[in-house]
């Protein structure tokens, strides 16, 4: 194996222990938090960890998952959420079925905005990583151990 390639995986079970480990909190809580600028955060909701990401700006990621103001087009978690909770499970790329099209409609637009309100009373655990490989390795390794049934790596 690359040594590169050996050393940030090594660092990946440390890391993952010290974010499982963290004092979750809520996003009512985000402003008193000392959050890192990047790394990983995770949204779990009565114990079941949901989804894993990453970002170079934990914070602001944050706000655009759960902030009331967030469109569809900022909270993806949400949105794919409000799919589910439609029963409309696929994404669709053409105009009927499309995001633009899915928030006109009323019944959609609810389930979406509920669907932001409940992210906002998920635990978030955080932890730093500062670089972009080890966070797309990390993030990767969270989401395999904890089994998290939001995250997708498939290629779109």
């Amino acid at each position: 194996m690359i040594e590169t390639f050996r050393l940030y995986i090594e660092a990946l079970h440390p890391a993952y222990e010290r974010l499982v480990a963290s004092t979750p909190f809520k996003y009512a809580e985000l402003a008193e938090q000392v959050v890192p600028a990047r790394g990983i955060y995770l949204l779990t909701e009565g114990g079941q960890h949901l989804y894993v990401g990453r970002s170079d700006s934990i914070r602001q990621r944050l706000r655009s998952h759960c902030a009331v103001s967030s469109t569809h087009h900022k909270a993806a978690f949400a949105f794919r959420l409000a799919r589910e909770a439609c029963g409309v499970p696929k994404a669709s790329y053409r105009p009927e079925g499309s995001r633009a099209d899915l928030m006109t409609q009323e019944k959609f637009r609810s389930a979406f905005e509920a669907q932001k309100a409940r992210l906002r009373e998920m635990d978030i655990r955080v932890v730093e990583e500062v670089d972009p490989n080890r966070q797309a390795l990390l993030e990767m390794y969270v989401s395999i151990a904890l089994g998290t049934p939001y995250n997708d790596f498939a290629n779109h």
